[in-house]
């Protein structure tokens, strides 16, 4: 079974190229998806969080207050990687579990979908890997419109992120999301490392 990594940079587009492999037989795991499961109220990502950012990351509940985690760990280069060396650990593990069970069931390929695929170490999981890269301009508009916050935040996010060059200098294949590229074509560079 083939295991492709996916990562770029935010806003440049993974979960619309993700939508488009899984067309082919492809397993979609998205790590973020997989990163919200181990926040899990009384879980030990959590404690240590909490921890390292201060109690205040919690809601009354115990659950995790995930906007005033982003807030905090992207505040520097410090905290995000504070927050990396905390989260990614567990998060891998789980990525681990769902690889072995999508391969017990014959599955063709997986998508494993991490903004932090290289940073994280998970790329070692992968066959190949490829970026979705898109200028910083029409990033920052896609952000802030999915995610509805303003430019400041959504600047924020970018910058915690890796340059263009990070990804041209890891990836196999880098995937241009903007125009005049067409999708369609980027894509089929992948299809053809995977020979599907």
């Amino acid at each position: 079974m083939l295991v492709i990594g996916v990562t770029g940079q935010t806003g440049a587009g993974k979960g619309t190229v993700c939508k488009m492999l899984e067309k082919y037989g492809l397993y979609h795991i998205d790590a973020d998806k997989v990163a919200h499961s181990v926040y899990e109220k009384g879980s030990d990502v959590l404690s240590a969080l909490s921890e390292a950012f201060g109690k205040d990351i919690l809601n009354p509940d115990g659950t995790a207050n995930r906007a005033k985690i982003a807030e905090k760990a992207f505040s520097s280069a410090e905290n995000t990687e504070k927050l990396n060396s905390t989260v990614h650990p567990a998060v891998t593990q789980k990525i681990k579990t769902i690889i072995e069970e999508q391969r017990s069931v014959g599955t063709k390929g997986v998508l494993l979908d991490a903004i932090a695929l290289f940073e994280s170490g998970e790329n070692r999981l992968c066959d190949f890997t490829f970026a979705v890269i898109a200028p910083e301009g029409i990033r920052l508009e896609r952000i802030m419109s999915r995610d509805g916050i303003d430019k400041n935040a959504a600047l924020r996010r970018i910058r915690a992120q890796k340059d263009e060059d990070f990804y041209k200098n890891h990836a196999d294949i880098i995937i241009k999301n903007y125009p005049p590229y067409n999708l369609d074509d980027e894509v089929k560079k992948v299809l053809l490392w995977a020979k599907l």
